[in-house]
């Protein structure tokens, strides 16, 4: 294959290898695995722990109810009769409503649980009057959700447990209007509750107990997350869903469900998972893509953090928590500790509003910006920054890219300049062929003198394909993880940039009066006919290739990747056809002012005279 030709092979291989790579790898789901649970049965815990805390200090839910030190009696979260509706549950007991700018629901005062929020401004569909999006449910329905504090300790008489009703003196939490729980034990120990709630999804808990007993007591202060069942997940590698949190020196911790699953046997009978001994600052909870629930400890005291798998039955109970330090507690004497509750949704913005104003170690991990971080962050405030001058994200796409360009026009520039000389000494080039065609040597020698004297570098074609390609990932990225792309419209037809283009051509794009079924494996929308259509331009930009087989790859390459594009999401579609057609603009002007001949009008004139030639053969056979 001609030297000539070794930059345009690069470009394309590079190409084609992340596109096929990235679907395989990442935008194709993978197959969930089927979870073989096997129930283990474990030694009863050490006698030097306190009741209900696993041998590594960590609270351990009851098999029932999920919380530490249950009593035996407790009520399971699913009934006899089988789950009941979460109406229905919600209206089994007595509650404190939430009510805030963001966050609908309520506190169950048996067990003192957040276990009912909904977010109000986020939808099932692009529809605002789809259903809101549920997060905590209540224990009986089918999938219950829950976050638990409390305390947990040895000799300490009777703690408060999933079973203990708590007495409010409000009947609602509301941005700066705390609700107090309290109850008292019966044996000397008073225990209250302080839970105040902002504008958008940080719960505050200040837990405090008074001894007005004769003995001093131990107690452990904890916090956790629990939920029933493994959620529907999007099996995408580019995205983590499951246990996350950021435990002290042991760092960023992604466990997805599940690997927590096979972890090995740990805590008690049925359990698994791991235990973060010492640790201090972070937070620990449980992912979705858009959405997080999370606790998070004082940040300035030690805490053991755990994450653990229990079986239930045929369910798997998934639970994140911390237990902190002990608190001796003389009589007469009384204490207090502070801890968090993020339930909510995953802005950008405001996770990081919250690592600043609130000290929380490293919440931004909360957001799954991947190993390029450092490109994916600055993309996404780059976006961000222009849709609040433009309002519009796919407005912002386009912007963004255009001002990429401009800043890589130098080396774009260069590569385009250099692919513009080897046009113009195409005809040197075959005549070097043809005079060293039975000397690969002196061909290639004389090849290189021809670009030394030029000043022509024969690989410079490739850049503007490298430059690329890590902007593709980073948009990508974007696109995928941040809720901001969520359900955010472009113009006509295109209502969320994060998913695919609606439009097929299997119903004529809407023409004809059906919906295509999901099944049909062509996704194939009107913007990625677009892109194609702009690739396929870009190609024809340069002469057509002497060897046939290079040709026919230049000629379906454009078909290939309108195919591999169809399931993309939209946005991403959007920026590849505006960024071909920057490249088509940039490369034409370029090689005009080099003097050297554009070849698209006579490539497309070609190619349309071949292809009409071909259709009219068999016709002229028949005849």
């Amino acid at each position: 294959m001609g030297n000539d030709k070794t930059n345009m092979f690069v470009a394309i291989g590079l190409s084609l290898l992340v596109l096929l790579g990235w679907q395989y790898f990442v935008a194709g789901p993978r197959l969930e695995q089927q979870r073989l649970i096997e129930a283990q049965n474990k030694a009863a815990q050490a006698q030097a722990q306190p009741p209900g805390v696993t041998p590594d200090g960590v609270p351990s839910a009851s098999p029932k109810e999920g919380g530490p030190a249950a009593p035996a009696a407790g009520t399971a979260p699913t009934p006899p009769g089988g789950p009941i509706s979460r109406e229905a549950a919600l209206a089994r007991g007595q509650r404190v409503t939430i009510e805030t700018p963001a966050l609908s629901g309520s506190i169950n005062l048996k067990g003192g649980r957040i276990d009912d929020v909904s977010l109000k401004n986020y939808h099932e569909t692009i529809d605002p009057k789809s259903p809101e999006i549920v997060l905590f449910s209540p224990a009986g329905t089918e999938t219950p959700y829950y976050a638990e504090f409390g305390w947990v300790g040895a000799n300490a008489g009777k703690l408060p447990t999933s079973d203990t009703v708590w007495t409010a003196d409000g009947k609602t939490l509301a941005p700066g209007m705390p609700v107090t729980l309290t109850w008292d034990n019966g044996e000397g120990l008073t225990f209250k509750r302080i839970v105040a709630v902002d504008d958008k999804y940080m719960f505050t808990i200040r837990d405090s107990v008074e001894n007005k007993g004769a003995n001093a007591v131990t107690l452990y202060p904890y916090s956790l997350v629990s939920r029933w069942g493994k959620p529907h997940t999007q099996g995408y590698y580019v995205l983590h869903e499951g246990m996350i949190g950021y435990l002290g020196d042991d760092g960023l911790q992604e466990i997805t469900y599940d690997k927590l699953a096979k972890e090995g046997a740990y805590g008690g009978a049925n359990t698994k998972g791991r235990a973060y001994s010492n640790v201090t600052g972070g937070f620990l909870g449980i992912t979705d893509k858009y959405w997080a629930a999370a606790v998070i400890p004082e940040q300035n005291a030690p805490y053991t953090g755990a994450f653990t798998d229990r079986t239930d039955g045929s369910t798997n109970v998934y639970q994140a928590s911390a237990r902190g330090d002990a608190v001796n507690l003389a009589a007469g004497a009384s204490a207090q500790t502070t801890q968090r509750l993020f339930a909510g949704a995953k802005e950008v913005n405001l996770i990081n509003a919250y690592q600043k104003d609130l000290g929380i170690r490293h919440f931004d991990l909360m957001i799954d910006w991947g190993w390029f971080w450092f490109i994916t962050q600055p993309m996404f405030r780059a976006l961000d920054f222009i849709y609040h001058v433009v309002g519009n994200f796919g407005v912002s796409i386009l912007v963004v890219t255009f001002c990429l360009k401009l800043l890589f026009l130098p080396i774009a520039n260069r590569s385009y300049v250099s692919m513009a000389k080897m046009k113009a000494v195409q005809p040197e080039m075959t005549s070097i062929r043809e005079r060293y065609k039975d000397d690969k040597v002196k061909q290639q020698q004389a090849m290189m003198e021809l670009y030394k004297k030029e000043k022509i570098n024969p690989v410079a074609g490739c850049w503007p394909v490298l430059i690329q390609i890590p902007v593709f990932f980073a948009l990508y990225k974007v696109l995928f993880i941040t809720i901001e792309m969520r359900h955010a419209p472009f113009f006509g037809w295109i209502h969320d940039l994060a998913a695919p283009d609606p439009t097929s051509i299997v119903n004529l794009f809407g023409l004809l009066p059906f919906t295509p079924p999901e099944y049909i494996p062509i996704h194939l929308g009107v913007w990625p006919i677009i892109m194609g259509i702009t690739m396929f331009v870009q190609m024809k930009m340069n002469p057509a290739p002497p060897d046939p087989v290079q040709a026919q790859i230049f000629t379906f390459m454009p078909i290939i990747f309108t195919f591999m594009l169809g399931s993309f999401p939209a946005g991403l579609v959007i920026y590849w056809a505006w960024n071909n057609t920057l490249s088509v603009l940039q490369q034409y002007v370029i090689m005009r002012r080099n003097g050297v001949k554009v070849e698209l009008w006579d490539n497309l004139r070609r190619t349309f005279r071949r292809g009409a030639k071909g259709s009219a053969k068999p016709a002229t056979t028949k005849g």
